[in-house]
């Protein structure tokens, strides 16, 4: 109510300015501008024949954005900059969600998950971080956002950053190109898993109509212990969870929904509960920012549209339950067309080894207006079994295709990720190409690019070559494991060419690796207009076959998600138009964080580099 309160008592001038793109949005500290503007549906421009509940399509009609705009080619101009402050703190048993004490919480702004990031298409968004984290450094990523020509806002430390070192602050700053969902999250080792993290909501176009916009869903595991400790155990081969698997990861306490559930003991917590409209069309923003789980998602007694896939605009698919991998985003539209009462939202753990939990049947409840204040009473069936495996059979509404003719699964693009233990000093590692990458804290990517001495780059970096210019990048990644992996590519969308098929229990020793055919299985490859997204998975045992373009200069990360399996080395870079970076984009803006970092790593750190780093 405050928030709204806000908005009706903005002057005409004010608002006038807003509209006119002529004002800078400035936050109080601790105050993100989405508690002044209510949510991205309060940011959308203000034209009656465009953007309304019956012509989501249309974005602006002068100039002409919409539905068909390539975000690639054209954004927006709108002079708007939405300024927030993000101050991360730490704090020992903090009482979360669930009821239950977490022992190590990092949080933003005192809050889990953080405050949302709202912009429209086209603003200026700058956050400054201050790093109050009593010893560890930290980067904000924004996954899912490309990054177009300012890859030095990225926030990967080791790659495009020194990390911001405790009592430092960092701002980032850059043009929101896309529309959609994402979320952010810190990109130093794998401490998003203690609380850094919050979702993104950037309002654009739609490919198909909603009257409400309910905002970002977060669906994520929760750990109670501290998650450096818990990568500790996992990177150890004497402890492992499941027989003959070292390394195994533990399972997780709970799955919150943005940040809230009942604990698996029903002895605390509360669930979220998200309000319908009867006869209305809801958009929900699902995001899974977890550190080990994927689940399947499925409302009763409704259906999902499906929208967009991470950031992608696609053609509407309706379907009854979603498989969401780690660090995937799907925009969904739900119509409330059943009677007034309460329907349980689940998600449902496939069989496969890719996320289990100790909550038995973690859910939130959407709770039509007018209905009574009670849990649900039908508990719905069962979603199909995913097999960890998501769909590529969503068509984007902007369309690339790919030459796969000229594909060729040759060793030069051939990346292979495997598990190995080094017992001499008992670690296991996630190696690509028999590498496992371990970045420099206080030597990044970009300063060897800014130096002009990437040729003296440490093989551990793992950099990847690509071609140069702007033209087509083709991978094959070959699984040799029983496990599957979320894949993330920094800086771009990957079109989804192929994949072999998921297995039901890649567990079982029966299994066997399935490795790429050109000749059978290089005719079935998808290269006109395939799926296109930024996270995808790569089946256990098996093969993905992916394309992107490259067209964005930077030093650009490729790893999986699972937050164990990055810290464990599961990464590579691809270093994009090297002699273009300079050019491109100010590399001085490296210096005073570095030499903050410099000042504080490793003479003044309690603690040594015990991972990737990333």
């Amino acid at each position: 109510m405050v928030a709204t309160l806000n908005v009706l008592l903005l002057s005409c001038s004010l608002l006038w300015a807003l509209l006119m793109g002529n004002l800078v949005l400035a936050a109080p500290s601790l105050a993100p501008v989405s508690h002044i503007l209510q949510g991205p549906k309060e940011l959308h421009p203000r034209q009656s024949t465009c953007n309304t509940a019956s012509n989501r399509q249309c974005w602006t009609t002068s100039p002409a954005f919409n539905i068909n705009t390539d975000y690639e080619v054209s954004t927006p101009s709108t002079g708007v900059t939405r300024t927030y402050t993000f101050t991360l703190t730490e704090s020992n048993n903090w009482i979360g969600g669930d009821g239950r004490p977490k022992v190590k919480a990092m949080l933003v702004n005192g809050q889990f998950p953080g405050p949302t990031i709202t912009a429209n298409w086209g603003d200026r968004i700058t956050i400054t971080v201050i790093n109050n984290l009593a010893t560890n450094g930290t980067s904000i990523h924004f996954h899912g956002l490309h990054q177009k020509n300012t890859n030095n806002q990225d926030g990967a430390g080791g790659v495009t950053e020194c990390p911001i070192a405790p009592t430092k602050s960092k701002t980032y700053s850059f043009i929101a190109t896309q529309y959609g969902t994402a979320w952010y999250h810190s990109h130093f080792s794998a401490q998003y898993g203690n609380g850094v993290l919050g979702p993104i909501a950037i309002s654009g176009p739609a490919s198909a109509n909603y009257d409400i916009d309910l905002g970002p869903v977060m669906i994520g595991d929760w750990y109670l212990g501290a998650v450096n400790q818990i990568a500790a155990r996992v990177n150890n081969p004497n402890n492992p969870y499941i027989p003959g698997f070292p390394g195994s990861p533990p399972n997780s306490d709970n799955l919150l929904f943005n940040g809230k559930n009942v604990n698996p003991a029903g002895s605390g917590g509360s669930r979220l509960v998200l309000t319908f409209t009867p006869g209305q069309k809801h958009l929900l923003r699902i995001i899974n920012p977890s550190v080990q789980n994927s689940y399947t998602l499925s409302l009763v007694g409704h259906s999902f549209q499906i929208i967009a896939t991470d950031m992608v605009p696609i053609t509407p698919v309706t379907v009854t339950s979603l498989f969401v991998g780690i660090g995937q985003r799907y925009d969904v539209i739900v119509t409330a067309n059943q009677a007034v009462g309460n329907y349980w939202l689940n998600a449902t753990f496939s069989s496969g080894p890719c996320g289990i939990c100790n909550a038995p049947r973690p859910a939130a409840i959407i709770r039509y207006s007018g209905a009574a204040n009670s849990n649900p009473t039908s508990t719905g069936s069962v979603p199909p079994d995913s097999s960890c495996a998501d769909s590529r059979a969503y068509s984007p509404i902007v369309t690339r295709s790919a030459p796969v003719a000229s594909f060729t699964a040759a060793p030069a693009n051939t990346l292979n990720t495997n598990i190995k233990v080094d017992n001499s000093i008992a670690r296991v590692f996630w190696p690509v190409n028999n590498s496992p990458m371990k970045v420099n804290w206080n030597n990044p990517t970009l300063e060897y690019v800014k130096n002009g001495n990437v040729g003296s780059m440490p093989a551990a970096a793992n950099v990847i070559s690509v071609p140069t210019g702007n033209t087509w990048a083709f991978w094959l990644i070959q699984n040799n494991s029983s496990i599957p992996h979320p894949v993330h590519l920094h800086g771009h969308d990957i079109l989804l060419l192929g994949a072999s098929p998921a297995l039901a229990n890649p567990i079982n020793p029966q299994n066997r690796l399935r490795v790429y055919n050109p000749s059978t299985d290089g005719p079935n490859l998808k290269g006109n207009n395939p799926t296109r997204r930024d996270t995808t998975m790569l089946p256990a045992w098996g093969w993905l076959a992916v394309a992107y373009r490259t067209n964005n200069p930077g030093a650009w990360l490729f790893h999986c998600h699972i937050a164990w399996h990055v810290s464990q080395g599961f990464s590579v870079q691809y270093l994009e138009q090297l002699s273009a970076i300079p050019t491109t984009m100010d590399l001085n803006t490296l210096t005073a964080n570095c030499n903050n970092w410099d000042a504080y790593y490793p003479a003044n750190a309690p603690f040594p580099q015990d991972d990737s780093g990333i």
